[in-house]
């Protein structure tokens, strides 16, 4: 199975988007989308407090599911069941449930809450994606576990250690997954099991053999792989990465990088065989948009559109060949891709390239320019300086030597974002295009708009 990852904590997009991107995810050899929601799933009754102002309806979610039938995908709904829930913890009504009170990235396990409270969202996830074989449960990067004073209370009394009350909680979570929905397969990352030893993963009456699960990070999983074997799994993942990996506030797609990173992939591909009875099930193309739910903005989906098709292609064909590139061209509508550079030459036609052309503006141009027209100016360094602005005065002779010349560098930029703003719009729900034009463009931008209001 190849999952392209849809990461709705930042930049969700609206439905209407999915349904251009979903049958070129078909057509790239995609067949499966893991659908972490977070706070974009229409909760309801007591869980409502967590939804987003800009949540996906019933509707919603019933016809992304449509989309993805018609498409051939299978979709797999992510509820994260220990760390990186800070969407939960944030609310005053769900700190107690805190393992550090002071952060909200970890559920404490040992609070009874914790389990009836993740028995309710996943029971309202589930319900919802009754078609869905499979379901993934996060566990990763469980920050500070181990630090409460419950934690710290349960491993003096039971002479256990982190690894072993992170298991505990894991096995709570299975025992009600596969006593409530019978047959269907659960998917984790495994990150947090590196640290664990073989003895403790193999305990009787363990129910991680139930799990698949997905070696994330970087592809150096071979060691933890042979650990797996003899832990007892019988299947595993891999997770690639197409975006979001290369800094939390990056705008523009590496494509070199992610290309790499597959190409490593499909060498640790190679050693799976030789680890029988352990299998190669499928692998997860992650696509971050956020490191976690309080941090900004990373690339958003139309700019990494070429980066996914590569990274698709690369896993089909076993590595980036001249098929591959053709079947990439053809397919985002583009006559070249410099992967050093980063760039596509060609007008393109795939969903959202008019945001990609733009970002690419922005990335490239945007700052560049304006700092130009500010920094490099002499008339405005020696006749308009923040001093001058501030008190008010300036000879005229000097400053008309430069007027014309900022006020159409700003009446330009002004008129490429409003572009931008509704291109963004049509994609994008309110809170996104606000986020990313305050993080993106206003830094640069704003310095400009205030010199020429200081001017006029």
């Amino acid at each position: 199975m190849r999952l392209v990852h849809l990461d709705l904590k930042g930049a969700a997009p609206r439905v209407s988007y999915l349904e251009q991107v979903f049958p070129l995810l078909s057509q790239l050899g995609a067949n499966g989308v893991l659908v972490e929601y977070e706070d974009m799933f229409p909760f309801k009754g007591e869980l409502e407090i967590l939804r987003s102002p800009y949540a996906y309806s019933e509707e919603d979610i019933e016809r992304i599911q449509q989309l993805a039938e018609q498409h051939k995908l299978e979709v797999v709904p992510l509820v994260q069941t220990f760390g990186h829930v800070e969407f939960i913890l944030k609310h005053e009504k769900y700190q107690h449930l805190r393992e550090v009170e002071r952060f909200p990235n970890s559920f404490n396990p040992h609070v009874p809450d914790t389990l009836a409270l993740l028995k309710s969202i996943l029971s309202q996830v589930i319900e919802k994606h009754r078609r869905s074989t499979w379901i993934h449960i996060g566990a990763d990067e469980v920050f500070h576990l181990g630090e409460g004073m419950d934690s710290k209370n349960w491993m003096s009394h039971n002479k256990g250690d982190v690894g072993t009350m992170y298991l505990k909680h894991i096995k709570e979570v299975l025992g009600f997954l596969t006593a409530q929905y019978w047959g269907l397969q659960v998917l984790m990352w495994d990150d947090m099991l590196r640290k664990i030893s073989v003895g403790a993963l193999r305990a009787p009456c363990s129910l991680l053999g139930t799990v698949a699960l997905v070696a994330c990070a970087c592809p150096t999983a071979v060691p933890f792989l042979t650990k797996y074997v003899e832990s007892g799994f019988e299947a595993v993942w891999f997770a690639s990465a197409f975006k979001g990996t290369t800094g939390p506030a990056q705008a523009w797609t590496p494509l070199s990088y992610h290309l790499k990173n597959h190409l490593s992939w499909l060498k640790v591909m190679q050693t799976v065989p030789r680890l029988a009875p352990l299998r190669l099930q499928g692998v997860v193309l992650t696509g971050w948009q956020r490191y976690d739910h309080y941090s900004v903005l990373c690339e958003l989906l139309p700019v990494s559109i070429p980066s996914l098709a590569i990274c698709l292609q690369t896993l089909v064909n076993g590595g980036f060949t001249e098929d591959a590139k053709r079947k990439v061209l053809d397919v985002l509508g583009l006559e070249s891709v410099q992967l050093e550079q980063s760039t596509c030459e060609g007008r393109g036609a795939f969903p959202g390239v008019e945001i990609y052309h733009m970002v690419e503006q922005v990335n490239g141009h945007l700052k560049e320019s304006i700092l130009k027209a500010l920094e490099e100016e002499s008339a405005i360094k020696g006749w308009f300086s923040p001093y001058h602005r501030k008190h008010q005065f300036g000879n005229p002779r000097n400053m008309e030597s430069f007027g014309s010349k900022v006020l159409k560098l700003h009446e330009d930029w002004e008129s490429f974002v409003r572009d931008l703003r509704a291109q963004l719009e049509r994609i994008y729900f309110p809170d996104t295009v606000e986020e990313w034009m305050e993080e993106n463009v206003n830094p640069y931008l704003d310095q400009l708009r205030d010199l020429v209001r200081d001017y006029r």
